[in-house]
């Protein structure tokens, strides 16, 4: 037995198991014994591949372990982090697996290749059987979770993997945390120069990263820098804020610093690709869709372009803010708020009753821009179908939304209006204008 198959084992607890070491052989069918009697089942395989993240890039390796069936019974009957959902039959892999994803398939008489999935969920774990290992699987779990709400995509991160990262140019890199002083080390090894931390301390504190660490071991060296640029996650209005401060921070950063420089938020996967990609747009000059379609041929991730090039459009014309009124026009219900908007997803603010007119109202003064939102009716999360609402995702959710626009007629709107477009690009005296607020914007601290 390979030392890889017993790792797989030890992580389902079952050690004292002993897989098969004939290999499986492929249309294999029930067949009779000379005596006439049926095959045993042990005797069919469960055949586990494990797909690994390579800390460098998205390629992953892949590690093939056989098992008799009994150990797949087993399995289901001992995993408490996994859901009892029915397998489900698919006829392909997506080329790449940006985390470690387990697909189990067996071979039987009905189908020559049935591949059966495990989707794990967050549930209690007995503390006497949770290590910390399984703790951070946990997090990760749930972490990735939250994302994938908050984010619209399927998004996933493992922490437990350590730092996995991609080269976006030859002097820009992202990716996930830091996790220990020794990362500093690593990054120093590819010529890393400006370490740039996206995170908030509710975020380190999570996985218990321990960033005071971390920023000392690097003072200790004079070829690298650790900076602090806090944006909070799966917030787009936050991103859409900050950026302006952040990216001048990240621009005098490199500019002083040169060589490589490493951005990352807590997966890397939203805030730091966001701050790339408008680094890349308003200082190194490319198009915003040349710069969206080169991050994404590097990294699998979700940057929220909306918040981008909102921002790019208030370094232009000002921040300028609108009156917005919301309701809810139902009056049997005992309490109404609001998700989204401005405060983004982890918040809510709640709408006042009206008495006279037997509705809930908010009103909110709002920038440019477009704004999706949810209502949370007595606890419940619904659309106002009253108001606008956007078209389905690839899973079929839909949010309300509000578009806060300024006199259609004025520049600022045109300007808007060609900036929050299918192809933005900025001219010449646009990004010039940009850099210079970039050099003049205060220190971030």
């Amino acid at each position: 037995m390979t030392q890889a198959t017993r790792d797989v084992l030890k992580k389902f607890k079952m050690e004292a198991s002993k897989p098969m070491l004939t290999p499986v052989e492929e249309r294999l069918k029930l067949v009779k014994e000379s005596g006439g009697d049926l095959v045993n089942s042990t005797h069919f395989r469960m055949e586990a591949k494990l797909n690994i993240l390579n800390s460098t890039n998205n390629n992953s390796a892949e590690l093939r372990f056989q098992f008799p069936i009994p150990i797949i019974m087993y399995c289901l009957q001992n995993m408490p982090r996994f859901s009892a959902l029915p397998f489900q039959t698919v006829t392909r892999h997506p080329k790449n697996f940006p985390f470690t994803s387990i697909s189990l398939g067996i071979i039987n008489n009905s189908h020559q290749n049935r591949t059966m999935s495990l989707k794990s969920t967050s549930g209690s774990i007995p503390s006497a059987e949770t290590s910390s290992a399984d703790v951070e699987e946990e997090k990760s779990e749930i972490y990735s979770n939250n994302m994938t709400e908050a984010m619209g995509a399927v998004l996933t991160y493992r922490h437990e993997l350590g730092m996995n990262y991609n080269f976006i140019r030859p002097d820009l890199i992202v990716g996930s945390c830091l996790q220990s002083p020794e990362d500093v080390d690593k990054l120093r090894k590819i010529g890393v120069k400006t370490i740039f931390c996206l995170q908030q301390n509710p975020d380190l504190e999570y996985f218990g990263v321990d960033i005071n660490a971390i920023q000392e071991y690097a003072k200790t060296f004079d070829d690298i820098q650790h900076l602090r640029a806090e944006i909070r996650d799966f917030d787009a209005f936050d991103l859409r804020m900050r950026l302006p401060a952040v990216v001048s921070k990240l621009y005098k950063a490199i500019n002083s610093n040169g060589g490589v420089t490493y951005i990352h938020c807590t997966a890397g996967l939203g805030r730091a690709p966001a701050v790339a990609l408008a680094y890349m747009f308003w200082v190194q000059g490319y198009k915003f869709n040349d710069a969206l379609t080169l991050l994404l041929s590097k990294r699998s991730c979700f940057p929220k372009v909306d918040a981008i090039k909102s921002a790019t459009a208030d370094i232009l014309t000002g921040l300028i803010k609108k009156p917005v009124t919301l309701s809810w026009g139902h009056s049997n219900c005992s309490s109404v708020e609001i998700s989204g908007l401005d405060i983004g997803w982890g918040q809510r603010i709640p709408l006042n009753f009206d008495d006279k007119q037997g509705s809930w109202f908010l009103k909110r003064e709002l920038p440019e821009g477009q704004y999706e939102y949810k209502y949370i009716v007595d606890g419940e999360w619904t659309c106002n179908n009253d108001e606008l609402v956007t078209s389905p995702n690839k899973d079929g959710h839909v949010n309300n939304y509000v578009q806060v626009l300024d006199d259609p007629s004025s520049a600022r709107s045109s300007l808007w209006e060609r900036l929050s477009g299918d192809d933005p690009d900025l001219t010449k005296e646009e990004r010039s204008s940009i850099r210079e607020f970039l050099e003049a914007c205060p220190d971030d601290q």
